[in-house]
């Protein structure tokens, strides 16, 4: 039986921030493991103990002090040009804060859609909407919250839409950010079962959802 390949592979890695004065913050130190499609990967540890950091740096949003972060085998801090793009495309984040992550300027449809029209998934004006109509189904939300802006929407429907805003460009891992720590109690169970149930369909071969990304591995990186 063939070894499965890693979706997702850490080695060593650090990330280390610089005060002023001279001091410094290890923030990540000497991370490794390893993520193979299918899987779902949970970090814990306790509050400020460096999961969003490591998060972050996994997504290229921070550069490591030093490790490596490899993503279908290719080294994601060495990507350029089309390579990265494609990366950031086939890796997104459910943020923690489900109201800071969303621009408050912005309609739930351009929000849901902003990865669409920077990766040209959708070849007509109509199409967007059709696909962000659903994918607001997909998540528990309606085609008319399309139209509205984020404070206009509960914590647990904020993070539903950064989670209609993450598979939008059908990526085939998803790091979720401590995804209901912020939501009240009554409302975490929902998004976790959301969370679950998307899981099972993208990573079914029979999907026929208009999201038909391979939902490969998640990294919830939740506490506690």
């Amino acid at each position: 039986m063939s070894k499965p390949t890693p979706i997702l592979e850490a080695e060593r890695l650090s990330k280390h921030f610089r005060l002023r004065g001279g001091a410094v913050v290890r923030a990540v130190e000497d991370v490794s493991f390893v993520v193979y499609e299918g899987e779902t990967f949970g970090l814990v540890g306790e509050s400020g103990s460096g999961k969003s950091t490591l998060g972050r740096t996994l997504i290229r949003l921070y550069e490591p002090t030093s490790g490596r972060v490899r993503f279908l085998g290719e080294d994601v801090h060495r990507l350029r040009g089309p390579a990265l793009r494609r990366f950031h495309r086939q890796m997104q984040m459910i943020f923690q804060d489900p109201y800071a992550s969303l621009n408050p300027r912005m309609t739930v449809a351009d929000i849901v859609a902003e990865g669409i029209d920077i990766h040209g998934l959708a070849r007509s004006k109509k199409e967007r909407m059709e696909r962000v109509y659903a994918l607001l189904e997909t998540v528990g939300l309606l085609p008319e919250h399309a139209g509205r802006f984020p404070h206009e929407f509960s914590g647990g429907q904020r993070q539903r839409i950064g989670i209609a805003r993450a598979l939008a460009v059908e990526p085939k891992l998803v790091i979720a950010d401590e995804p209901i720590s912020a939501l009240d109690v009554s409302i975490q169970a929902q998004v976790v079962n959301l969370l679950k149930k998307l899981q099972q369909e993208k990573s079914s071969p029979t999907s026929s959802s208009p999201t038909t990304c391979r939902w490969c591995a998640t990294f919830p990186t939740a506490s506690g």
